[in-house]
């Protein structure tokens, strides 16, 4: 037998460092080491939030051994996933379509089964673009609403087209054609931005919001928000300007436009800027709505802040309220302590990935709907202890920390005669030469924002910083030479920052076992020992 002071020596190691893996990085998806083993969890969808996405898998896959696969198809063909029951979550931008929202359109097919949308990450969608002034890369681009909607309708077609040299008086356009890049598949981030088109410019966009791009415009179509980075991002690009996640043109290294906001301000679409139009975003509180907890964003488009990004948004985890398909309460249990994740400390991360955190309502109302997701009961979020760095505990519903650091526009960002010559996105560092009749100055606090992001790169993964040099792709955004990360990809590596606490409990965890099986070991062989005559 045992004695008895080794089992508690024993026992009481194992608990202290079991206590530690629970405590590691604050809230973990699962309350107890019994919980270690998780069944895998597929789903589709978005490209948009996909680089947010794919960093939280990697971190709850090292963390706690969760597997989360995903496949960046585009928001309509992760919503037909889900409708046909072969993924157990999508990403969209947009909800259901199950009533035709554009023209010759079919609507979507309800889901078979019980569904809910649960916000994950906020962010711009911008304009990378291609330019260059004499040899040199424009980096500090302006454009106005109507600008934008004229060049992606066809009806600008050059860079030095009135319209676009009155938003850069700084800058002597360069008499070259426009290159519009769009997606050629059904995507949310179309949809969010033909949506903002359709409303805002409605006498230039007439075609109305659509997840398809229309091919009567002259337009050059790649797929996935990678695809239409990858190309703006070659030599071959130069002249060209897509619409894509601010997230794209900061790992590409490539700067994107300021967009004029109602308030007369040039305005990057940063985590702080994104955050602040939020707040104007409309969500729909009807519990009994199919649509619910989906965004009305015209108060964002006109929100009067000056330090405000008119084209924010925020994306949506379908996640499914009743088993069947390959969904079961196993897998449930999985995607409710990855949403859990997602929801807090995720969040942290959003930033240096080129997203803007969600604010206190958005992350409760997506708590709730965790706690409808078949066996993650287990899952409920503490909002007193959740990390999320919008918000502190007692904090109020409608407060965002974010919102209330962000910066005030510079005097050069305001529309007239001045053009701050800071660069944006993925070139921040890089100012560009006052070639125009306009006066320079510098962005207030813009130079941070992608430089920061890409030293944390560098720093984790330095062949990531080297990486956008060295990847060659061809017309159609093909990798032909070079490391990238994988299939069709924007000139740079992914993202791969540090998780807060990266690793730290799935190595607790096997010091405890190892604690573990020397408690079971050691103690009889202590026994014998000491039962030997002379200790011999």
């Amino acid at each position: 037998m045992i004695p008895r002071r080794f089992r508690l020596a024993a026992t009481a190691l194992v608990a202290a460092l079991v206590a530690g893996v629970v405590g590691a990085g604050g809230v973990t998806p699962a309350a107890t080491a019994a919980d270690a083993a998780y069944a895998d969890i597929s789903g589709s969808g978005s490209t948009w939030s996909q680089n947010a996405l794919d960093q939280w898998r990697r971190n709850v896959q090292s963390n706690y051994t969760m597997t989360v696969n995903y496949r960046g198809l585009g928001s309509t063909a992760g919503r037909t996933d889900f409708i046909n029951r072969s993924v157990d979550f999508a990403i969209s931008e947009i909800p259901f379509q199950l009533q035709p929202t554009e023209k010759g359109a079919q609507p979507e097919k309800p889901p078979v089964g019980g569904y809910a949308y649960m916000p994950i990450v906020a962010g711009g969608t911008s304009f990378m673009y291609n330019l260059k002034i004499g040899g040199k890369q424009v980096t500090n681009l302006r454009l106005a609403g109507a600008t934008v909607t004229k060049i992606f309708a066809g009806k600008i077609t050059n860079w030095n087209d009135p319209a676009i040299q009155a938003d850069n008086p700084g800058l002597a356009m360069p008499d070259r054609p426009i290159q519009r890049i769009a997606r050629s598949d059904g995507s949310g981030s179309t949809a969010q931005f033909t949506m903002w088109m359709s409303k805002q410019h409605p006498d230039i966009w007439t075609t109305g919001m659509t997840s398809q791009f229309p091919d009567d415009v002259g337009a050059t179509l790649q797929n996935g928000s990678l695809g239409v980075s990858a190309y703006v991002g070659q030599n071959y690009g130069e002249g060209a300007i897509t619409y894509v996640e601010y997230s794209y043109a900061l790992k590409s290294g490539f700067p994107v436009a300021k967009v004029l906001n109602a308030a007369g301000y040039y305005i990057e679409p940063t985590a702080s800027s994104v955050a602040v139009a939020m707040l104007k975003a409309q969500i729909n509180t009807n519990a009994s709505s199919a649509d619910y907890l989906t965004q009305i964003l015209d108060g964002v488009y006109n929100n009067g802040d000056p330090r405000t990004y008119p084209l924010s948004s925020y994306s949506y985890m379908i996640v499914p309220t009743q088993e069947g398909g390959t969904f079961n309460a196993d897998k449930g249990r999985t995607l409710g302590a990855f949403a859990k994740y997602v929801l807090c400390e995720g969040q942290q991360q959003a930033e240096q990935l080129g997203y803007s955190p969600l604010p206190m309502n958005l992350v409760q109302a997506g708590a709730e709907q965790i706690k409808r997701i078949p066996g993650a009961q287990g899952s409920t979020v503490d909002i007193n202890a959740c990390n999320n760095p919008t918000f502190q505990p007692g904090d109020s519903l409608d407060n965002n920390r974010l919102a209330q650091t962000a910066p005030q526009p510079a005097d050069c960002d305001k529309q007239g005669p001045s053009q701050c010559v800071t660069g944006t996105a993925g070139a921040a560092g890089t100012s560009t030469d006052v070639t125009g009749s306009g006066d320079g100055g510098a962005a207030a606090g813009a130079a941070t924002t992608g430089t920061a992001a890409a030293g944390a790169i560098a720093a984790t993964d330095p062949a990531a910083a080297s990486t956008a040099a060295e990847a060659v792709y061809d017309a159609n955004g093909n990798l032909l030479s070079g490391a990238a990360g994988g299939g069709r990809a924007a000139a740079s590596a992914p993202f791969s920052i540090p998780d807060p606490v990266p690793g730290a409990p799935a190595v607790m965890m096997a010091a405890a076992a190892v604690l573990l099986l020397a408690a079971i070991g050691v103690p009889p062989l202590l026994l014998r020992r000491s039962r030997r005559p002379n200790g011999r």
